[in-house]
């Protein structure tokens, strides 16, 4: 299990994080319950299994809903 923290460009309104949330937990090797997005910093956290998903991945999706990904880390 890996967690990861990715900086986003500024969210710009508080529904962005839901659609970034459900995104999340709509992934295959995500652990839904550690999805954490938040407004005030523009970043997201969450836990996944990369035997399922890879970092790439999730970040593809992420930039599919029109959000620019500025960096992330994987522990």
């Amino acid at each position: 299990m890996k967690s990861a923290t990715m900086q986003l460009e500024t969210l710009v309104c508080p529904s962005c994080t839901l659609k970034i949330e459900g995104a999340l937990k709509n992934l295959e090797g995500i652990v839904k319950d550690t999805a954490q997005i938040s407004f005030n910093t523009s970043k997201v956290k969450f836990d996944f299994d990369e035997d399922k998903i890879s970092i790439e991945e999730v970040e593809g999706a992420i930039k599919k809903l029109g959000f620019d990904i500025l960096k992330s880390r994987v522990k």
